[in-house]
């Protein structure tokens, strides 16, 4: 097998290991965007993984970054299949490099203890490690059509990021990172006590419902900018925010409990939204 090969093999591994949602609505997409998409998902979740397991994060993303420092600049010394997939994505596709630093720059944020006050501060974290990934990926999704939908992915981002947190408080908990903004909860009066102490009373669901009116309010607005993409790329992009979306129903489902359960999308329930796209 090719060099080449087994590094766009790593990249898949990687999306259908962490993202079956991501894998399964953009392996719809043409062979050349879905392999591009595979290496940009894997340049993320590399980001995401030194932040969040790493012995010791903030050297291992600096070393990180300066790799791509390295590898923007046409110096890939290493057989990392990571940079190798990287190389033939940017050969192929005219991508934007601000979004990668970006990420880089949004999973910083968590190596100190970020502190989310109001709806602006949850906004601009979002948009460093949500619609960065976003801007990354237009070049593929969408060839010479970023200015036009930039602002759709940036909102496509922001919503995802939104139901991230909304999905992931226990978990986030666990790593002390609270992403509710401290002005939301003290308009419904749950507080951090509360949280500590995983209630589930009427100021959290109250809280909970407010945010996920905002990734509502994100998700249609970034839904409507659908139209705009290539005919190859609105299917994909569709089911990506739509089976994203249903996790919001899923946690309603199970009565906002988001400390000691992960709320998901079955299979059978993303079959069934890709089948209404189509």
């Amino acid at each position: 097998m090719k060099e080449l090969d087994r590094a766009y093999d790593y990249c898949k591994e990687m999306i259908e290991k962490h993202s079956k949602t991501f894998s399964k609505a953009f392996a719809m997409l043409p062979k050349p965007q879905r392999k591009a998409l595979w290496a940009v998902y894997a340049f993320c979740r590399r980001v995401d993984d030194i932040v969040d397991e790493g012995e010791h994060p903030e050297h291992e993303l600096r070393l990180f970054s300066e790799a791509f420092d390295r590898f923007i600049n046409g110096n890939r010394e290493s057989s990392d299949p990571l940079w190798v997939a990287l190389e033939d994505v940017f050969s192929k596709f005219e991508m934007n490099i601000e979004p990668f630093y970006d990420m880089i720059k949004g999973q910083s944020m968590d190596l100190s203890s970020i502190t989310i006050e109001n709806k602006s501060d949850l906004l601009s974290y979002c948009y460093y490690v949500a619609s960065s990934v976003g801007l990354m990926l237009l070049p593929v999704l969408a060839p010479g059509r970023d200015e036009e939908l930039k602002e759709g992915a940036i909102d496509l981002g922001y919503a995802m990021q939104i139901t991230n947190i909304l999905r992931d408080i226990g978990e986030d908990l666990e790593r002390n990172r609270i992403y509710l903004p401290a002005h939301t909860m003290e308009k419904y009066q749950y507080r951090k006590e509360d949280l500590i102490n995983h209630k589930v009373n009427h100021a959290f669901k109250e809280l909970w419902e407010d945010l996920a009116s905002m990734a509502e309010h994100y998700y249609s607005r970034a839904l409507a900018t659908i139209p705009q993409y290539p005919v190859y790329s609105r299917t994909p992009v569709e089911g990506a925010a739509r089976m994203y979306r249903a996790i919001l129903s899923s946690v309603r489902k199970n009565h906002y409990e988001v400390f000691h359960t992960r709320n998901f999308v079955s299979d059978e329930e993303k079959k069934q939204i890709i089948a209404r796209i189509q």
